[in-house]
């Protein structure tokens, strides 16, 4: 077909097709339309006025960093107030704008401000805040690097320079039961005891950044002080961001301690007074300790280590790991542990308490108990016991004393070392229990989809909904189990073994108060 060649100079622009016209409309229409689009957001543009808030933005960054990369200051310091104060920044932002806002209404200008590009200047801040504030609340796998002598911000700053200081001493009144306060906001402190009425410490510090002339400085301004008044002694360094300061100090043996540390290991030995440390991203130990000992943790990832303590333990806060042994008071765990926690031969109670697990032990533990994310498996336990969590595999042996137990998607597994009353209730789990020669049971149980299985002459019934009913040698203790679809299991046992011995209790110290913590102070993964 030819081509028609171009329309006649009087036709109309839709080619004379009434079908067409509605179509030309349209097309007018939206030109029209977009025309008019343009000339607004031009007047609009036109009208703006820039805003202030941005170029005050970006000075304030530009002075932070330029104090940052001289080292004026301390890149650690300033992250960990940005990470907590960074809401202030949204404040600010709010309060700048409200300003314009209302200088704007008074000089009758009605069109709004010009923010140019700064909006994702201030996303990205707001996400350095919010990654900050995460760094020392959530990340403990990686405060290692912040908590240790090589800082990891402190890198950023310069070189280190480290020195010995000389030993700072006080003496004491003699044969006093010293109270012993001290405050160590960055390093590690070791505490052992000596035979004379004398306090000593020795600091090894190191300062990161600056020339050797402003360290040099610093290791005089905060070198320890001692401060004695009648039977206290408060030792003493003061806080500088860029100071680490590793006491070693030795006390009278029949001291008493309070240790406060935001960045440092704890380290106790020896003394027969009691023990409250507070520990901030760091390890505690103490050993050979004649009071009680309790220890509060602050941020994560700290472990908890005690042995021979004649008092009783108690630890709360967020941890890793815990080894407790030769307990000669009752043991206080609360608080979250993503560690393993291990217990041997505690004379008195255990108690234990997280947002996953719940555990109580009233006669003591003669043997060990040891708990993962997974499992919790104990040997010889003496008195009522009540447990309660869930996802976890449950082991106890020899176990002397009434029995509690809930759990939920894990096995159960209990072997009674004598005639006492059992309840258990499982979901998604095995329940297996092993029963003595010798002692009389009366035996409730019952399963949904699951099978039980029995080494004893008791009456199960059922098929998809199973229950066992009945009674072992004369009755007695009572047996409840309970799961859904999961198997039970009764099975006979060996011999009930002797009742082991707890340790001997402990004499009270004179005069040995245990310390509590300032009010104020608390704590911020997968727990136990």
């Amino acid at each position: 077909m030819s081509n028609p060649g171009p329309f006649p100079p009087n036709q109309p622009p839709y080619g004379g097709d009434p079908r067409h016209w509605w179509r030309f409309q349209r097309d007018q229409q939206r030109q029209a339309w977009r025309a008019q689009q343009q000339i607004l957001r031009a007047q609009r543009r036109a009208l703006r006025r820039p805003s202030i808030v941005g170029p005050i933005l970006l000075i304030a960054i530009g002075i932070v960093s330029l104090l940052l990369v001289t080292g004026r200051l301390p890149a650690d310091g300033f992250w960990g107030w940005y990470g907590h104060w960074w809401p202030v920044l949204l404040i600010v932002l709010g309060v700048a704008a409200l300003i314009e806002w209302f200088l704007d209404a008074r000089s009758g200008t009605a069109s709004p401000r010009s923010f140019g590009g700064y909006i994702g200047l201030v996303v990205l801040l707001l996400l350095l805040g919010t990654i900050a504030g995460h760094w020392s609340s959530d990340w403990a796998p990686f405060q290692w690097q912040t908590d240790s002598g090589d800082d990891f911000f402190s890198a950023f700053q310069g070189p280190q320079h480290t020195r010995d200081m000389e030993p700072v001493t006080a003496s004491v009144p003699a044969a006093a039961m010293l109270q012993v306060q001290i405050q160590d906001p960055r390093g590690d402190v070791q505490i052992a005891t000596g035979d004379t009425n004398q306090i000593s410490v020795i600091s090894h510090a190191t300062v990161y950044g600056g020339s050797d002339d402003n360290a040099s400085k610093l290791f005089v301004t905060h070198r320890p002080r001692i401060v004695v008044t009648g039977s206290a002694a408060t030792i003493l360094v003061d806080p500088a961001d860029n100071l680490r300061s590793n006491l070693t100090i030795t006390l009278p043996r029949t001291s008493s301690v309070q240790v406060n540390t935001a960045h440092g290991d704890v380290a106790i030995t020896g003394i027969t007074g009691s023990v409250d440390a507070t520990v901030s991203h760091g390890d505690f130990q103490a050993a050979s300790i004649g009071g009680a000992v309790h220890e509060h943790l602050v941020g994560k990832g700290g472990s908890v280590s005690a042995h021979q303590i004649d008092g009783d333990f108690s630890a709360d806060g967020l941890g890793d790991d815990v080894t407790l042994s030769d307990i000669r008071g009752q043991v206080r765990l609360n608080g979250d542990f993503t560690g393993d926690i291990h217990l041997e031969r505690v004379a008195q109670a255990v108690h234990f308490h997280s947002t996953r697990t719940d555990l109580s032990l009233d006669g003591g533990l003669p043997g060990d108990l040891s708990m993962d994310l997974d499992s919790l498996h104990a040997t010889q336990t003496l008195g009522a016991l009540r447990l309660t969590t869930r996802s976890k595999d449950i082991e106890l042996n020899q176990v002397f004393g009434p029995v509690d137990i809930t759990d939920s998607d894990g096995t159960v597994d209990l072997s009674l070392a004598g005639q006492f009353p059992v309840q258990v209730r499982n979901n998604k789990g095995d329940i297996e229990l092993s029963l003595p020669p010798g002692f009389g049971y009366q035996v409730s149980g019952e399963t949904h989809n699951g099978d039980i299985i029995s080494d004893f002459p008791l009456t199960i019934a059922g098929d998809q909904n199973k229950s066992v009913h009945g009674q072992i040698g004369k009755g007695g203790a009572a047996i409840q189990l309970t799961t859904t679809n999961a198997d039970l299991h009764l099975t006979r046992g060996p011999a009930a073994p002797p009742r082991p011995a707890l340790p001997a209790p402990a004499p009270a110290a004179p005069n040995a108060p245990h310390l509590r913590l300032p009010h104020g102070q608390a704590a911020d993964s997968a727990t136990q």
